[in-house]
């Protein structure tokens, strides 16, 4: 083993050259100080940054709204997003559903079901009711056999969900719907 070397009681004083030189070059900031400086924003905090921002904001929020109406991809939220997804917007919004018709004509069978209370008329207006809702499952059942065969000949597979997108996208009337309809009533998209 080897012995360690003597240590010796010898201080030494760097000049301020030395200090300047290899420390940081200036004082500690006392308490208050670093307190102070920590209570002060870091980002701006004047009304006119605040305006400036609020301002930034609602452009951005309405550049958003715009492209997502007009159906620009970017904008769009996670559901509505992709090649496939924009066919099936598309396919549905060419044609007439009956999910289209079926909110107006929901709502008046039900005021005559209110209306005409315990008579004849509010049965059949139940069974109405029903015999719409069974009609639209059924259409959207159609449309989602349509679309299957049409993604397979494509050699493509259905993402997951489509026939829940296709459920939504077929129930909202045509003026509701975001984004906004694409193509006119007749103009079916190619794959």
């Amino acid at each position: 083993m080897a012995k360690a070397s003597p240590k010796t009681n010898v201080t030494v004083n760097p000049g301020d050259d030395e200090l300047v030189a290899h420390g940081k070059g200036r004082p500690t900031p006392s308490r208050r100080e670093r307190e102070a400086a920590n209570r002060r924003p870091i980002v701006g905090n004047s009304p006119a940054d605040k305006k400036a921002a609020r301002a930034r904001l609602n452009s951005d929020r309405e550049r958003a709204r715009v492209g997502m109406a007009n159906g620009e991809e970017r904008y769009l939220p996670a559901k509505d997003r992709g090649e496939q997804r924009r066919f099936i917007r598309d396919f549905i919004d060419a044609r007439w559903n009956v999910g289209e018709v079926m909110m107006p004509v929901l709502v008046l069978f039900l005021l005559v079901g209110f209306i005409a209370a315990q008579t004849a008329a509010a049965s059949y207006s139940l069974l109405f009711v029903w015999a719409f809702v069974v009609l639209f499952v059924l259409d959207c059942v159609v449309l989602w056999f349509a679309m299957r065969r049409r993604f397979t000949a494509a050699g493509q597979a259905l993402q997951r969900g489509t026939f829940l997108y296709i459920l939504t996208r077929a129930w909202q009337l045509r003026f509701l719907r975001l984004p906004k309809p694409q193509v006119k009533r007749g103009q079916y998209p190619t794959l």
